[in-house]
C-alpha cells in the first residue's frame, strides 16, 4: 500500500434540503485533485442521518472507517468539511479512534490564519461593488470555544474588502440584535444577507427570510432595503480547494 491509494472519507455535517448538489459539485474538484484515492463521503449529523434513511442512505465517518479496514486498508484520510473546530470536529476527533484503523484528520475549514486569508480570497465574489450597501455573512454560530472564529473572520474580511463587511451568527454570538445594532451605527440603509455555511439549508434559510423573526423580516421592520443570496459556500470552488489543501496536508503526515 502506498500513499497513493489512501482513501479518502469526506465528512460534512448533511442536510435535509434538496442541497446534495453543492455535494456533487464539491465532488467532481475532489475527484480532480485526488485521483488516485478511492473518495468516500459520510456525515456526522446523526439528526440528518436519521431523517434522510428512507431517501438516501448516509453513513457516518466511523462506519465508513470500519469498511474500509475490513477491505484491508491500514489508513484512511478523514476530511472534516465543517467550518471551524466547534463541536462536530470535536466528535469526529473522538469518534475515529473506535475505527479499527489509523487515520489521518483534514481539518477545518477555519484553522490556521492562512485559512482566513484565503477564505477572503474566495468569498470576493461574493461582495459586489455597490459601497452603499453592507454585506452580512450570517453563519449558525456555536457555543463552543471556537465561537472567536466569527469575529476573527470579520476582522480578515475588513482587511480585504473593507468596513462594510460583518459577520452575525444565527446561535451565540455576535447575534442579529448585536449586528443589527452595529449596521444602524454605521448609517446603512441596504444589506445583503450572506448565508456562512457550507450548504444553507432549509432550517438556516427560514431563519434569514421566512420567519417573522428571521433576519429579512427583523431589519426590513427597521426600515433596511435586503436582499439575500440563496446558496451556501460550498459551491463556490476556491472554497473546495482550501479544503483540498487540508486533505493534502494529511495525506503527508502519513509514515510511507
Amino acid at each position: 500500500m502506498s500513499k497513493n491509494n489512501i482513501p479518502i472519507i469526506l465528512t460534512a455535517f448533511g442536510t435535509t434540503a434538496r442541497a446534495f448538489s453543492t455535494y456533487d459539485r464539491m465532488d467532481r474538484i475532489f475527484r480532480q485533485r485526488f485521483p488516485d484515492h478511492p473518495l468516500h463521503w459520510a456525515y456526522s449529523s446523526r439528526m440528518v442521518r436519521h431523517a434522510m434513511n428512507n431517501k438516501k442512505k448516509l453513513k457516518d465517518p466511523v462506519e465508513t472507517a470500519r469498511s474500509l479496514a475490513q477491505k484491508g486498508y491500514e489508513w484512511v484520510v478523514i476530511q472534516s468539511l465543517h467550518l471551524i473546530c466547534g463541536h462536530e470536529f470535536d466528535r469526529l476527533v473522538t469518534q475515529r479512534d473506535q475505527a479499527p484503523i489509523r487515520s489521518s484528520m483534514g481539518l477545518p475549514l477555519l484553522t490556521s490564519q492562512k485559512d482566513y486569508a484565503a477564505v477572503a480570497n474566495a468569498l470576493a465574489p461574493l461582495f459586489p461593488r455597490q459601497t452603499d450597501q453592507a454585506l452580512i455573512l450570517v453563519g449558525h454560530g456555536t457555543d463552543h470555544p471556537a465561537w472567536t472564529a466569527y469575529p476573527a473572520l470579520e476582522s480578515i474580511l475588513r482587511q480585504h474588502h473593507g468596513d462594510r463587511v460583518f459577520l452575525g451568527v444565527v446561535e451565540g454570538y455576535p447575534g442579529m440584535d448585536h449586528t443589527l445594532d452595529r449596521i444602524k451605527a454605521a448609517g446603512f440603509n441596504r444589506v445583503c444577507l450572506i448565508p456562512f455555511m457550507l450548504v444553507a439549508g432549509v432550517h438556516f434559510r427560514e431563519d434569514l427570510t421566512c420567519e417573522p423573526d428571521s433576519w429579512q423580516k427583523t431589519f426590513e421592520r427597521e426600515g433596511i432595503e435586503v436582499s439575500v443570496v440563496n446558496q451556501g459556500i460550498g459551491h463556490m470552488e476556491d472554497v473546495t480547494s482550501i479544503f483540498c489543501d487540508h486533505i493534502s496536508d494529511a495525506l503527508d503526515v502519513i509514515p510511507f
